[in-house]
């Protein structure tokens, strides 16, 4: 009796991949070499060109949220080449330049996820480095790398009319800031603050002059005020002199809280208006006592946010083709990254690094 012989399965290869690394909390960054998988039938492999730094990559190298896994390959500000897509990949072909950012999946069936909202998936967003597929076992490394394979829904378009280096942080801290600008729907007639002038306090300000907000940037020091100015703030607030904040008590409509450090959130309640919002995005890894007066008194309100969905993302994206808005960047070698974070810690850097790839 003749029996019919199986058809063998062949499986294609991993990718070998380059990377820089942390090894421990205290090991800093350095070359690693480790496998992508190959292309499935709905992925997209992408030849990283530009990957920006955000200061959350310093909070998970080293350990200062308490949840890193390593080895550990940071990195969610991406901009890169198309080299290779899936079967059924049909909204990107290859040498299309593309983006990924903060997110690489997410359940997609969740009422979040249906609403665009996949950031918050109720089942739990796969994050682009230090968090694991949904098949519980592999763990995800970043953009700090030469290539990354990525499911096709979580693939961004990227417009060619901008200098590709300086839109990666867009996919981040453009996302980050411009989510809930749109979400409170600030816009012409609004008088908006800005705690903090970093990678992010800098894209609030590019965006809320941008929808007609009359923007305001406060920092302990003077010497920021020039740069706040260049930017198109219209008017700057040094929170160590205490005559300037007892007169902007009560006057603010939105607060952008972009501080990562310890700092006082109530200086800042003090100066919304009734109905007032302080919107924090930047993530302290302690907070100060909130005076609940502050917020019953006025019927202020204290929120917070986290980057965008896919639909937002694209739409800001598109939004800063269509209006020139960019982030302002130091453009590094890759074996610079260490000296990077050090100078990040001290604010040396206007107002974002990225990594030139092509070094690596």
């Amino acid at each position: 009796m003749q029996t019919k012989e199986m058809p063998i399965r062949i499986l294609p290869s991993p990718l070998p991949t380059k990377g820089y690394a942390a090894y421990s909390a205290t090991s800093g960054l350095s070359p690693f070499n480790f496998e992508r998988r190959a292309p499935g039938p709905r992925d997209v492999q992408i030849e990283i060109q530009y990957c920006g730094v955000c200061h959350s990559d310093l909070h998970f190298v080293r350990n200062e949220w308490g949840m890193s896994i390593y080895p550990l390959v940071p990195g969610h500000e991406i901009v890169g080449k198309v080299v290779e897509t899936g079967e059924q990949v049909t909204k990107f072909r290859k040498g299309d330049i593309v983006g990924v950012g903060c997110f690489v999946n997410s359940c997609r069936t969740c009422d979040n996820c249906k609403e665009g909202l996949e950031q918050y998936c109720l089942n739990g967003a796969v994050a682009t480095y230090n968090s694991y597929e949904r098949d519980g076992k592999t763990i995800t490394y970043g953009g700090y790398s030469n290539q990354i394979v990525v499911d096709h829904d979580f693939v961004l378009q990227v417009s060619n009319k901008l200098p590709l280096e300086k839109v990666a942080p867009l996919l981040c801290a453009g996302i980050t800031t411009y989510s809930p600008l749109r979400k409170w729907g600030v816009t012409e007639g609004h008088k908006l603050g800005v705690v903090g002038l970093g990678g992010l306090g800098h894209m609030v300000v590019k965006f809320g002059v941008s929808f007609g907000a009359e923007t305001t940037v406060f920092s302990r020091a003077q010497s920021k005020e020039a740069d706040a100015k260049k930017l198109g703030a219209h008017h700057f607030i040094n929170t160590s002199n205490e005559k300037d904040v007892k007169e902007a008590a009560g006057y603010f409509d939105f607060i952008v809280d972009t501080v990562s450090a310890k700092h006082d959130y109530n200086q800042y309640l003090e100066m919304l208006k009734t109905d007032g919002t302080l919107i924090c995005v930047g993530a302290p890894p302690e907070v100060e006592p909130i005076g609940i007066f502050n917020l019953i008194m006025k019927r202020r309100r204290i929120a917070g946010s986290l980057v965008g969905g896919l639909p937002e993302t694209q739409e800001m994206l598109d939004y800063c083709a269509e209006h020139g808005i960019t982030s302002d960047i130091e453009l590094i070698d890759i074996n610079y990254i260490n000296q990077a974070y050090e100078r990040m810690l001290k604010s040396d850097v206007k107002y974002r690094f990225v990594i030139d790839m092509k070094t690596l």
